[in-house]
């Protein structure tokens, strides 16, 4: 079972994901200049929309490279000497193959993502093996080489307990891993396929970069003294995006290890954090926080297509279209770039169903003007409604 989310959303100025000069992200799509957004910076919002709403706290993961630092507070918290646990943690880790950083004897060598039941189950394998992890443990690493200390940790490994540790990494049940996956590097045996996919978000429209010119003033400055203290600029843009995300149900179920319940917690969850995230880039600077103002959801067994090639040709704020039978106009002008984003999506999504077949269980949508949908199944009267009628498609066909 597939869940495919297709979601207008118009932001006012702001620089919500920059690149490496500091300007908005974008892209050549259909020839012309797009405003994007990195699937990699919503997945970011959507995740920490998971930790604030999820109802089911302790099915999350963290994504840190401060594991052993974690670890080694709960054993602290349980009567051990925090230095000592630390070099506990580090051999345990190192007898699976994950090592410190060798830049920062403090940190793991990448972001590992881990689920929160694995985190304690990693402690407690820890606490029960205390005394033998500390007996093979290298000695204060703080004054050796990186790669001695390397040497010294994977001498140091105990295979009981490394096969114990390995056990443990199942998941953990965790919502947000399950979703979005995780790759080990050194344990690609433990890596998670994701169940879900994020693509970028693409300006359905030409868009450039503007700059604000601002001024900061010395509070504290004599009144007889003019001008600013501080003069710069921040590039910002505004655009109208097309955002486009699935999910997996099966895969989910799978990476959940079969609980029905956490599954569709989860897609529920997964819907209002795609739709409700928005990233914290520049916000305090540009305070955008715009609702979607067109969201299409659909359930089918299987494939899956973006609608982004109704934006091939950049949409333009007016656009001369066919007009509905019984008028007497043989065109009509649409105005606004929201209201002609959501209907050039329509026309498209309508006739790649008359090619391809249309093959969905289910398909609701929300808007929030009065552009003209066509073959876009039924619009329900809230996004909540719109919510409870994709899960039950989802989850009722199941049990029937």
């Amino acid at each position: 079972m597939i869940l495919e989310l297709h979601i207008i959303q118009n932001f006012a100025p702001s620089n919500l994901n920059r690149n490496d000069t500091g300007a908005p992200k974008d892209c050549i799509f259909g020839g012309s200049r797009r405003a994007r957004i990195s699937s990699q910076c919503f997945k970011r919002a959507m995740r920490e929309h998971f930790k604030e709403n999820f109802s089911a706290q302790e099915n999350l993961a963290e994504r840190s490279t401060r594991l052993v630092e974690e670890i080694a507070s709960q054993l602290e918290q349980a009567g051990k000497d925090k230095a000592e646990a630390k070099r506990i943690v580090e051999t345990a880790l190192a007898g699976i193959g994950l090592n410190m950083s060798k830049k920062d004897a403090e940190k793991t060598e990448y972001l590992l993502f881990f689920g929160r039941e694995e985190i304690r189950k990693f402690t407690e394998i820890c606490l029960e093996n205390y005394d033998a992890l500390l007996e093979v443990a290298p000695p204060d690493t703080s004054e050796m080489s990186a790669k001695d200390a390397k040497k010294a940790s994977k001498a140091g490994s105990l295979p009981q307990v490394s096969k114990t540790l390995l056990d443990a990494m199942d998941g953990g049940r965790a919502a947000d891993l399950a979703l979005f996956g995780r790759m080990l590097a050194d344990l690609p045996v433990k890596n998670r396929e994701a169940s879900s996919q994020v693509a970028h978000a693409i300006s359905t429209h030409k868009t450039g970069v503007e700059f604000d010119f601002f001024t900061a003033v010395d509070d504290l400055k004599p009144e007889d003294m003019a001008g600013s203290d501080h003069l710069g600029t921040v590039e910002f843009n505004s655009a109208c995006f097309y955002r486009y995300a699935n999910v997996n149900v099966e895969k989910l179920r799978e990476n959940l290890q079969g609980d029905e319940e956490l599954t569709r917690a989860t897609v529920e969850a997964y819907i209002r954090a795609a739709v409700e995230a928005i990233p914290t880039g520049k916000q305090n600077s540009f305070a955008t926080h715009e609702k979607p103002s067109f969201v299409l959801a659909t359930v089918s067994d299987a494939g899956k297509c973006s609608l982004a090639n109704a934006f091939e040709k950049a949409v333009k704020n007016e656009e001369w279209v066919e007009a509905e039978n019984g008028s007497d106009e043989k065109k009509v002008k649409r105005e606004g770039l929201v209201l002609n984003s959501i209907e050039k999506l329509s026309g498209h999504y309508e006739r790649i169903n008359k090619i391809y077949g249309d093959n969905a269980k289910s398909k609701v949508y929300v808007k929030t003007n009065d552009a003209l949908t066509r073959g876009l199944g039924t619009e329900a009267n809230s996004f909540a409604e719109l919510i409870d009628a994709t899960v039950g498609a989802i989850f009722n066909q199941r049990e029937a």
